[in-house]
């Protein structure tokens, strides 16, 4: 076979088509605006600029509007929350635009990093992006140190306006300024003086869930309780939220206080918002409003949801933590407990032959049959509850004499401060005494060239503020169990004097009130145990 030479093959010159090459087509350019606030004004100039490109980009022959994107209302540092922002980007990224037109740097974007993210990515795909009060062209070369100087002193700007707003807002709550949310605020509205003024209707709610929290119910009886009642909830919708039901309970609005700066937002960049743990400090507003219940009862309920949270499971299987949900469904859940052992017992339903037994068995026994607790009887549900309102009645037959033990009871659970007499105030009298002898004392040290002789005398006044200081935090978390148990004793007397004479059914709510604990003796005993001390044995008949 043989080789053939290479031939060259020459495609001449056309000047015709190198011309139509050559035209060049208009620039498909796209507007951006933004404004920071819904100010009257602000929304004047959103307007403005909106009229200003219109006109600019269309009355030049070279350019055709390829958009107009506006966020009105929206701030500059985060372009996650500017939505028409966004739609251009993606625009750029489809090729549908050339060259994208905004006012300056700071309407672009406060945030540098942001800044400078999405205009190299513009860059990348030929788009200029043309700024138009700095007079920079982010194709040129020199454009990007310009924008990163010009971006940092935007950022600055917005955390400068942040940090003065956020040192007004606090300064506000120094002076026991309340700045009310009452779009989000249940059985509040602002009334004519522009205060809070209560909506009756929805007050008397507020005061059955805290009643009702009070008495034993969960926030999931709750819940279904107001659905059942067909009640409203804020939005005028009959679905409650176990947290809306959760946040009535917690919020001290509801008993005329308010605390101030429960949350802080981390930075004006992230705008994250962080629970106040004890980074800064919170302020407490007492007797700013008028409340819907009492500040007793607020504590109750407070004190009462400590107790459910730091239940312990007394089966180790079902709840490897030892954590436990309240078992609210059932009173004896957490006062029906094994003679031998100390174990609660559960309540279990038995199926046999199609017929249903309930019964309560020691959870000891459940998960570890005889390991540990050898002859717990199973007891049935029915001669069980019988037992033990046979013995309320009993006790209810002496009613004044019950109701004196109680009332007796309820002084020995509000001890005070072991060894102490003083009072709050004579502790805070104290303190004030003791801060001015230190500012007296400072003055002298300061007269002296040497202070070492006045040292000992400092430490001795700080450690004496330092003591008195921990004396009045524990008196005042004293003075709230207090409140909570005498709360809980005077709802008990108060249940008390409304009984008729007699139970004759069971009923969840009164077992709780009236009863403290029942211990399982033996197959056909018990020993049942009423608030204020009261101990009944009483026997379980079949």
């Amino acid at each position: 076979m043989t080789e053939t030479a290479p031939r060259v093959i020459i495609i001449p010159a056309n000047p015709e088509l190198a011309r139509e090459k050559a035209v060049k087509r208009q620039q498909r350019v796209a507007a951006y605006c933004r404004v920071s606030t819904d100010e009257e004004e602000q929304l004047t100039s959103y307007e403005a600029q909106q009229t200003y490109y219109t006109d600019k980009i269309m009355t030049n022959p070279d350019w055709t509007m390829a958009g107009l994107f506006a966020d009105q209302g929206i701030t500059g540092t985060s372009a996650r929350k500017r939505p028409e922002f966004l739609r251009m980007i993606r625009q750029c990224k489809q090729k549908k635009i050339d060259i994208v037109l905004t006012k300056s740097i700071s309407r672009f974007a406060r945030n540098t990093v942001d800044c400078l993210h999405y205009i190299r990515a513009l860059r990348e795909l030929g788009i200029a992006v043309i700024f138009e009060k700095e007079g920079i062209n982010t194709l040129e070369s020199d454009s990007e140190m310009l924008i990163t100087i010009l971006g940092a002193f935007a950022q600055a700007e917005s955390e400068s306006i942040s940090g003065n707003v956020v040192w007004g807002i606090r300064q506000a709550m120094r002076e026991g300024k309340v700045a009310y949310q009452y779009k989000r605020w249940y059985a509040y509205q602002k009334g004519r003086d522009g205060r809070p003024e209560i909506i009756p209707e929805q007050a008397e709610v507020v005061k059955q869930i805290y009643d009702r929290y009070i008495a034993g119910a969960s926030l999931r009886q709750i819940k279904d309780w107001l659905e059942s009642q067909n009640i409203l909830n804020v939005d005028g919708e009959p679905e409650w939220t176990l947290s809306t039901i959760k946040g009535i309970l917690t919020n001290e609005k509801y008993c005329g206080d308010a605390l101030l700066q429960k949350t802080f937002i981390q930075d004006c960049i992230s705008k994250k918002v962080i629970r106040n743990t004890g980074q800064l400090p919170q302020y407490l507003i007492q007797n700013c409003h008028k409340g819907i219940v009492s500040r007793q009862i607020y504590d109750s309920v407070q004190a009462e949801m400590a107790r459910r949270n730091a239940g312990r499971s007394p089966s180790k299987k079902n709840a490897p933590t030892g954590r436990t949900s309240y078992a609210s469904r059932f009173a004896l859940s957490e006062r029906l407990v094994c003679g031998e052992c100390g174990t609660l017992y559960r309540r279990c339903v038995w199926a046999k032959n199609g017929r249903k037994r309930i019964v309560w068995r020691c959870v000891s026994r459940l998960d570890y049959g005889t390991k540990y607790c050898h002859s717990s009887p199973t007891l049935d549900e029915e001669p069980l509850q019988r037992a033990i309102l046979a013995a309320i009645n009993e006790a209810m037959g002496n009613r004044d004499e019950m109701v004196g033990q109680i009332t007796e009871a309820m002084e020995l659970e509000l001890p005070p401060i072991p060894g102490q007499t003083v009072s709050l105030a004579g502790i805070q009298r104290r303190i004030g005494e003791l801060e001015g002898q230190f500012n007296l004392l400072l003055e002298q040290a300061a007269e002296q060239m040497e202070s070492q002789d006045y040292m000992a005398q400092f430490q001795g006044i700080t450690n004496e503020i330092a003591a008195l200081k921990e004396l009045r935090n524990q008196m005042e978390e004293q003075q709230k169990t207090n409140a909570a148990a005498v709360q809980k004793m005077t709802m008990t007397v108060s249940l008390m004097e409304k009984m008729s004479p007699e139970l004759t059914a069971w009923d969840e709510s009164w077992i709780r009130q009236l009863v403290d604990t029942v211990k399982v003796l033996s197959e056909d005993t018990i020993m049942v145990y009423l608030r204020g001390g009261i101990e009944i044995r009483q026997s379980i008949k079949k």
